[in-house]
């Protein structure tokens, strides 16, 4: 997924100085992802740490994470489940009454095939559900085979935020369910829907990581149309863009970061934290130096990296220049 501060790209400065940094054997610690996103830093480690916590405030988010993190026993029969859904007729459900020019008339995030097939086979993962035709690791692995399908071909420059008024070529293919496999292992892993200066008092580790939102960007806004189709619940659509009410992060507001940020810092039983965030970020490299060093010994590693771009094919104005992303090192 194209996604705003996806580490994929990062993923090996990211995890390479963390390894240099906590030289003791991985096998035996506990790691936390509390910001995970698409979970992509936590998918790393997974084959590495005796165990993964991995927590987001979004509910697309823990879909993801839930299958890529919680799942970890082969589903012998997952393929047999994504034929029957690629096979499925479509239907004029939810996604197509109000997110396509068909159903509502403006709105165009999908084709109106595609939404009707998006509908179709969410509504065919419930049922199933429901009728306890799958159990719950089935469930959130085709959710989240559905949720990174259904992005594929999304009429949109990389987030929801809007939509194109015309249907770009990747937004033509028809929609196939391609199946969200992961990594399987003997370990137990955890996977939480929470506030992540909530979760900090009911967990405790060896290593945390931190990648929060660094700007004004809410991901429940930009990332609405994945939440709606992971929850597919009934609501009214509001505006031209049909949002959903969405959660709003302390971290993407100047006057509540620093302080959301110290008290997450002062909760956290981890020996070894580690920030993410890049130098256009709301708070300063100062003001992160000033709070991390008041827990324990600081340091900082750096790397050039190209800013979050939309996608380059719709929107050339997008095309990044080079910032830099920090790696913000706490010993506590």
């Amino acid at each position: 997924m194209n996604y705003i501060g996806s580490k994929n790209k990062l993923s090996t400065f990211i995890t390479s100085t963390i390894e240099e940094v906590v030289y003791d054997d991985l096998s035996q610690m506990v790691v936390c992802d509390l910001f995970a996103g698409t979970g992509i830093i936590g998918r790393n480690f997974k084959p590495k740490a005796k165990q993964i916590i991995s927590n987001d405030l979004e509910y697309y988010s823990f879909v993801l994470n839930r299958n890529y993190i919680g799942n970890n026993q082969t589903i012998a029969n997952r393929q047999d489940f994504v034929d029957q859904l690629n096979a499925i007729m479509p239907f004029a459900g939810f996604i197509y009454t109000h997110y396509c020019k068909g159903g509502h008339g403006e709105r165009h995030y999908f084709s109106d095939e595609n939404g009707k097939k998006i509908d179709a086979i969410r509504m065919q993962i419930e049922d199933w559900k429901t009728k306890g035709a799958i159990n719950e690791d089935l469930y959130y692995f085709l959710l989240a085979s559905l949720l990174e399908s259904a992005d594929k071909v999304a009429n949109t420059a990389s987030v929801y935020g809007a939509y194109l008024k015309k249907l770009k070529k990747s937004a033509q293919k028809p929609l196939i369910l391609e199946a969200a496999d992961f990594t399987t292992d003997t370990k137990k892993h955890r996977v939480y829907n929470k506030d992540s200066n909530q979760l900090i008092n009911e967990i405790q580790g060896d290593i945390l990581y931190l990648d929060p939102p660094y700007n004004a960007r809410q991901y429940g806004a930009n990332y609405h149309m994945l939440n709606t189709i992971a929850r597919y619940d009934w609501f009214i659509p509001k505006g031209k863009t049909g949002l959903r009410s969405y959660n709003k992060s302390e971290y993407s507001s100047k006057r509540t970061v620093a302080k959301a940020f110290e008290e997450l810092l002062e909760k956290a039983k981890f020996n070894y934290i580690f920030l993410s965030y890049n130098n256009e970020g709301l708070l300063t490299i100062d003001e992160i130096k000033d709070i991390m060093q008041k827990h324990g010994a600081y340091s900082l590693a750096s790397t050039p990296y190209r800013r979050f771009k939309a996608d380059k094919d719709i929107n050339r104005n997008h095309i990044a220049d080079k910032t830099e992303e920090y790696l913000h090192i706490l010993k506590k």
